[in-house]
């Protein structure tokens, strides 16, 4: 694997890390009514990626930097996580996304 490879897959995975971590902070905010501008602005950067996703054609833009730097264009070639989870990964966290602005919704309207 070349320094560029290695590179973005490092930035990679460090930015899906905190996507997960905000993910998982609008679900925990959600469900313990803990609704404040900490909880709106990580729902606005999540949106901002879904933004960026769709721009991309559903695909990180760290990913088709990848493609320049590898001929391995397999599932998770360009990040350091499980095969599976680089598969499933946009079903997994946009599920745990919603039910969190779901929750958040009802909060607001109740």
């Amino acid at each position: 694997m070349g320094k560029k490879l290695l590179l973005i897959k490092l930035i990679h995975t460090v930015i899906w890390l905190f996507y997960v971590v905000l993910i998982g902070y609008i679900l925990y905010a959600s469900i313990c009514n803990m609704i404040n501008l900490y909880l709106f602005i990580a729902i606005g950067f999540v949106v901002l990626e879904g933004l960026i996703l769709l721009i991309f054609k559903w695909r990180c833009p760290l990913t088709v930097i990848g493609y320049k730097y590898s001929d391995n264009h397999e599932v998770g070639f360009d990040i350091f996580l499980p095969r599976w989870l680089a598969k499933n990964n946009k079903s997994i966290f946009s599920t745990i996304f919603v039910i969190g602005l779901i929750i958040t919704i009802y909060r607001l309207l109740s």
